[in-house]
């Protein structure tokens, strides 16, 4: 079969090649998969230049998610031949067929497209597990989305605005604020992100944000951190701005608030 494979990593996917190999063999208690749909998530990327803490041994066909038709499934699981299912696995899913446990796959809802049910699982469940699990939304909250235009970043903005919040979605790019204008206007405030503290405290009356969702670490962190409201959490869910930063612990204890570690995979 064809599958997307990972030869050397390299920092301009030069390492990466479309190829022929082997076919899965489904293991008990797992699912075999015909692939009809991927999405590229920002881990992938990492994968292929060894810049992720998963590092699989090379070679390896990358792809955490995907959407297609059940092919086999264990004969106790509730799953049949020819199921629209969608899952994942932390790597593989570039394939024309995955293996898969079938606990961890769950059949694509009406009305879902199978690229979107490939879409779904990460960005949502990432953006559950920080704003709901680790984050105690609440109805009415003030809620400030970085990255809000990125698979992660729309899901939360999505997520919240359903679950009651106030939402700040903030974006470094003109284009990009443009696009979520229309995916989240108007029931979202928009924000260019740079120094954007005076812009929060306005929008929220002084009142700051009950969550700081960030996706983009660095220089965005950091004006963050000036922007939590007393007993606010800040969720750290990645540093696709690529700088990792640091904070002084007088911050948090000054103000009042937590940083929060989210790693989605592991609830």
């Amino acid at each position: 079969m064809k599958a997307l494979v990972v030869n050397t990593l390299s920092p301009d996917l030069s390492g990466v090649e479309l190829s022929e190999v082997d076919a899965p063999i489904r293991a008990p208690g797992e699912a075999l998969i015909a692939v009809r749909a991927v999405s590229l998530n920002f881990p992938d990327l990492l994968m292929t230049k060894g810049l992720y803490q998963l590092k699989p041994p090379l070679p390896f066909v990358i792809g955490l998610e995907f959407a297609g038709e059940v092919i086999e499934a264990p004969v106790d699981s509730d799953l049949n031949p020819g199921d629209r299912v969608y899952g994942g696995r932390q790597t593989g899913c570039f394939a024309e067929q995955v293996a898969v446990a079938a606990s961890a796959v769950r059949k694509v809802p009406a009305g879902l497209t199978m690229q979107q049910a490939a879409a779904f699982g990460a960005a949502y469940s990432t953006a559950y597990t920080a704003l709901v699990e680790l984050g105690g939304l609440k109805p009415g909250q003030w809620v400030l989305v970085h990255g809000a235009s990125g698979g992660v970043g729309l899901a939360a903005c999505d997520l919240a605005r359903a679950l009651g919040a106030r939402v700040i979605a903030a974006s470094g790019s003109a284009d990009k604020l443009a696009a979520l204008e229309a995916a989240c206007a108007p029931d979202a405030v928009l924000l260019a992100q740079g120094k954007f503290r005076e812009q929060v405290a306005e929008i929220t009356g002084g009142a700051l944000c009950d969550l700081v969702y960030d996706p983009v670490g660095g220089d965005v962190f950091d004006e963050s951190t000036r922007c939590v409201a007393f007993g606010g959490k800040l969720l750290v869910v990645g540093f696709a701005g690529g700088r990792i930063a640091d904070i002084s612990t007088n911050i948090p204890l000054i103000k009042g608030f937590s940083v929060v570690g989210v790693r989605a995979g592991e609830y």
